[in-house]
């Protein structure tokens, strides 16, 4: 919603005016000195009427190869965004730094949409946002027609994809832009598409001869760690006890119920914890969304309903209780952390019922054999990363086509290089106990029968007698459990599709079940207390506050932007991140040209900001 006085902002003449140079107009609106790799490339290729479709990971700065060129083109860029929710906050960190900006959606009552359309077709507007079932809308585009307009940004563009995770049928629509729009440069961004995404990507929104720019997919601040689940909920606890006690963070889970479960166990403990899912009403998750932009330490439990488009920048660490369907669902979600580029965890714990449940789930979906041969891939190569037993951002990038020439140090394969072990003999008693007993039991019995229990369910089915009954004593039932994981991770099992969870053999396993081929299998680590040291994960600088000297200078500057932000209704974050007040603290301007000097500070922020800080600042020296 907007007040009446934004929209008198948005006749104001902008900064940027008579400013026609990228490299200015970066400077002294956004207040950063030089590009980063390839943003320069695509910034002229799009400010010169061409065409692009970009691939950048989460935090590598997309937002800029728009925003940039619609403030150099004469005209209103419009940016096709899919979450409606988000809009205001992106709209007002732009009003921040001086630009003219809006958004046309559904929230909007009649007089404000009126009153956006006008300021959009007398000119008074650098960018507007709109969802894509609004923009394809006959009358808007009958609207956009009579506008002068810069170009089109399709942000998120890998909703197009029916292969993706995140499809949205809207999309497919905006193909008619190249068509109804052909003078207006188009740019379609996205940070997670893998080879077949890309391809598919360029046919749907007639992007086949645009420039394809592909950024490097690596995140280096994000230590990526998979582990056994034993017990989830302990687990989680110790990691954020650990490593992120009063950090902001994500927990994702697969259902509902585990959202709210999860959430309430979090706040039992004393953090700030919110649940984020469908089956909330839209006034809550707003409410849960609002309270985690603009809060310190604020963890948001969540589905997968939640995150797409959230552009807060310290989020320190992503925890999954469950595995994602995706190599493309896990890296988008992990990415959401550490977008400052301040160290940050992906922490994931996993266990055979996950998988048999992503595997059941997948084959009794709706979609035709190609859609499940498609969705198969994509587990099995999900699976891959977390048995993997080498360095675990070297499989995640070699997946999006990107390479790594040494390994990363940064995951927990390189911290604590996992063991293997020659798990060929005690395979063949598993293969053998699932095909003794007749394909018709889930792991846990299978379990107790290679271990000799006398439970009566075994008695009852006549299993003491078969001769797989005792054979595996000399492993522990999560040695056992382990086995099976990796078992059906690595295609030598599956589970009945008909949701009992029985095991049954693939044809994949002939060999090993024969003797005919041998298997390594990874150790899984030994659960141990969580210490916070480095064998645990923990590193030294994992938080920027480790980083800080002079604490007392860091919240006074951090109470200072949080009043100009709780006063202006905004987000913390779109005042100044928090690299911009580490910056400062650093640097300790003492006037207005030093402080424009500060990486973020741009121009409008200057005028607005700068006196404040600079007192703010002059306050530290005194104390």
């Amino acid at each position: 919603m907007y007040p009446e006085h934004d929209f008198e902002q948005l006749t104001k003449e902008p900064p940027t005016a008579n400013c026609k140079d990228p490299e200015q107009v970066l400077h002294d609106v956004f207040g950063y000195e030089t590009f980063r790799p390839l943003q320069g490339d695509i910034v002229r290729e799009v400010v010169n009427g061409g065409d692009a479709l970009v691939l950048m990971p989460t935090g590598g700065g997309k937002s800029l190869c728009y925003q940039v060129p619609a403030l150099v083109r004469p005209g209103t860029a419009i940016v096709i965004s899919p979450l409606i929710a988000l809009m205001q906050d992106q709209v007002n960190a732009l009003r921040e730094l001086g630009v003219r900006a809006a958004f046309l959606n559904s929230s909007m009552d009649f007089e404000q949409a009126r009153a956006t359309e006008y300021a959009l077709m007398t000119g008074e507007l650098d960018l507007l946002y709109c969802a894509p079932e609004r923009l394809i809308q006959p009358r808007t585009i009958e609207l956009l027609h009579n506008a002068s307009l810069s170009l089109f940004a399709i942000d998120e563009a890998h909703c197009v994809s029916q292969w993706g995770h995140d499809f949205r049928s809207d999309y497919l629509q905006l193909s008619m832009l190249a068509e109804a729009f052909p003078g207006i440069p188009r740019i379609a961004l996205t940070a997670t598409a893998d080879e077949r995404t890309r391809k598919e990507i360029a046919e749907r929104l007639s992007l086949t001869q645009a420039r394809h720019f592909i950024s490097g997919f690596d995140r280096p601040n994000i230590q990526y760690r998979i582990t056994p689940k034993t017990n989830a909920n302990k687990q989680l606890l110790d990691f954020i006890k650990a490593e992120h006690a009063g950090d902001c963070g994500i927990v994702y889970c697969l259902s509902r119920n585990k959202v709210d479960a999860t959430a309430k166990l979090l706040a039992s403990k004393g953090y700030t914890a919110l649940p984020y899912h469908a089956g909330l009403t839209s006034e809550q998750r707003s409410r849960n969304q609002d309270r985690f932009l603009r809060e310190d330490g604020v963890i948001v439990v969540a589905t997968i309903a939640f995150g797409m488009g959230i552009d807060k920048p310290d989020v320190r660490f992503v925890a999954h209780m469950d595995l994602p369907k995706s190599l493309e669902a896990y890296y988008q979600e992990t990415g959401r952390a550490g977008r400052d580029g301040k160290p940050s965890t992906a922490w994931m714990v996993y266990g055979l019922q996950d998988v048999i449940k992503l595997r059941q789930m997948l084959e009794a979906s709706q979609g035709n054999d190609q859609f499940k041969r498609v969705e198969r891939q994509k587990l099995d190569a999900m699976l891959g990363l977390c048995e993997v037993t080498q360095c675990r951002r070297q499989v995640l990038l070699r997946y999006f086509g990107d390479t790594l020439e040494q390994p990363c140090g940064n995951c927990d394969s390189c911290l604590n290089p996992p063991e293997t072990w020659d798990g060929s003999v005690a395979v063949q008693k598993a293969l053998s106990c699932v095909f003794r007993t007749g394909q018709r039991y889930g792991v846990n019995y299978l379990i107790d029968v290679l271990r000799g229990s006398e439970n009566e369910r075994i008695v009852q089915a006549g299993h003491q007698a078969i001769s797989t009954y005792g054979i595996g004593t000399e492993l522990s039932a999560n040695e056992w459990k382990s086995v099976f994981r990796q078992l059906v991770a690595n295609g030598y099992l599956r589970a009945d599709p008909d949701g009992y969870g029985a095991m049954q053999l693939t044809e994949q396993c002939r060999p090993l079940l024969k003797g005919d081929q041998r298997i390594e299998l990874r150790k899984d680590p030994v659960v141990k207390a969580s210490t916070g040291s480095k064998s645990s994960g923990k590193r030294s600088g994992q938080n920027l506050r480790d980083q800080i000297t002079d604490h007392e200078g860091w919240e006074a500057l951090r109470a200072c932007r949080k009043a100009l932000a709780d006063k202006q209704g905004v987000p913390p974050y779109v005042i100044f991140h928090d690299t911009t007040l580490f910056d400062m603290l650093e640097r300790r301007p003492t006037t207005l040209e030093e402080l424009g000097e500060v990486s973020g500070v741009g121009a409008a922020k200057l005028e607005k900001y700068g006196d404040i800080f600079l007192e703010t600042l002059r306050g530290i020296g005194q104390a």
